[in-house]
């Protein structure tokens, strides 16, 4: 049975400037959120990856008329009238669960596929069901399918979430937006992608403020009231961080755009300690490095942490590093089965429970490793250029999930890259 495989050859160089793709964890949610406005909303700035495919494929699947044309995606709900998402979509993208909180927003009731995917950890969806019954939902699990109804209709409510959960906070907030009152959740996720969804739904006719803080208050307004809208995605973040590391893996200058600064403000701060320069403008990133890499420390937390997104990227990094560094995993359990591959090019990397701890090596060698996860799979590519001869990256279906055509940026930047049919 045939495969597509990335192969790479070690040429060390990355240099140029590239600009990023819509942001794959927004972009996902924003078109969930379409399906509020009843009408023809378009999203601009959609990546073109896998993981839109599945989703856009779940809106049609509700009824929603979907058409692309490039990186523009427009989307007409009007005539949905399912709330049921089947499992061979949502088995294939966690991320549909995201429709969950919109078509209870819509129809007080949703029937979704328990959520399948990502290998890098549990990622219950308890903080979604224990936020959403606050506001009146009662939930059941039919085989294999969460039931959700609200026979009161929906009402605000005051949510305190265990942890600040992306999607349990988008969830909350596309549901909160059509109850009855004033819904505040506390302890709410703060990335940019939970900034963007609120101003889309603020776009639409919702009334939230705090997008972006630790408590975010929407006031209910009607069904509707809402209405369609024109929305710009922002930029990849961990895409840019992505091409940075690169960057600073070869020593550029390699400069990202399309991308706010202010999303990357810990992985620039990491940049900086680890021996490389930084520069930063309107819409614009820039990295060199022309001494040795240093050892750090880092700590995955949720944004305005270190994100877990970057934390594989890292891990390379800090392989090629002169001396020891100490990464800590705190949000996704699994997160380091990338280690094994990059041991497997050499690295030195010893995993306690949720720590690794990473002894730099002077060099790496290519050789046929496969990606663990999105994230791994995009760290693997650049490994890859930067090691001894060539490296042969399988399961790339993981990186097509989320980096818009990944190899043809990198050949841009210089690196010898290729698919390959084996």
């Amino acid at each position: 049975m045939s495969e597509e495989i990335i192969v790479v050859e070690g040429t060390g160089v990355l240099t140029g400037q590239i600009r990023v793709s819509g942001a794959k964890n927004s972009a996902l949610k924003l078109l969930a959120a379409t399906l509020l406005g009843q009408g023809r909303s378009v999203v601009q700035n959609v990546p073109l990856i896998s993981d839109i495919e599945v989703m856009t494929e779940v809106l049609r699947v509700l009824g929603a008329t979907v058409e692309r044309e490039g990186h523009q995606v427009a989307v007409d709900t009007s005539s949905v009238d399912c709330f049921e998402t089947p499992y061979e979509l949502v088995s294939k993208m966690r991320a549909s669960i995201s429709v969950l909180g919109p078509l209870i927003g819509r129809f007080g009731r949703a029937r979704v596929a328990m959520p399948g995917g990502c290998q890098i950890g549990a990622r219950k969806i308890d903080m979604h069901l224990a936020g959403l019954e606050h506001l009146g939902v009662e939930f059941t699990v039919d085989h294999g399918y969460l039931e959700a109804n609200a026979p009161q209709g929906l009402h605000g409510a005051e949510v305190m979430l265990t942890f600040p959960s992306v999607g349990a906070t988008e969830n909350l907030l596309m549901a909160a937006v059509t109850a009855e009152g004033t819904t505040v959740i506390d302890n709410a996720a703060r990335e940019p992608e939970i900034v963007d969804l609120c101003n889309m739904l603020n776009e639409m006719g919702a009334q939230i403020t705090g997008g972006g803080s630790p408590s975010i208050t929407i006031q209910g307004v009607p069904l509707d009231k809402l209405h369609p809208c024109v929305h710009q995605t922002v930029g990849d973040r961990i895409e840019a961080g992505t091409f940075l590391v690169g960057g600073a893996l070869t020593g550029g200058p390699l400069k990202v755009t399309g991308i706010d600064p202010s999303f990357l403000r810990m992985a620039l701060l990491k940049l900086r300690e680890m021996g490389c320069t930084v520069e930063t403008g309107p819409g614009w990133i820039s990295v060199e490095r022309s001494g040795s890499l240093r050892p750090t420390e880092i700590q995955t937390l949720p944004h305005p942490g270190f994100p877990t997104d970057l934390q594989a990227q890292f891990m390379l990094l800090a392989a090629l590093a002169e001396g020891n560094s100490v990464i800590t995993e705190n949000v996704f359990e699994n997160r380091f089965m990338f280690a094994a591959e990059l041991c497997r090019m050499g690295a030195n990397i010893t995993i306690e429970g949720h720590h690794a701890f990473v002894q730099g090596v002077k060099a790496l060698q290519g050789a046929p490793v496969s990606s663990t996860d999105l994230r791994a799979g995009g760290a693997l590519v650049l490994a890859g250029i930067v090691a001894e001869g060539r490296t042969d990256v399988h399961q790339i279906r993981h990186i097509d999930r989320g980096y818009e055509d990944y190899v043809g940026k990198l050949s841009s930047l210089g690196a010898c890259v290729k698919r390959v049919t084996v």
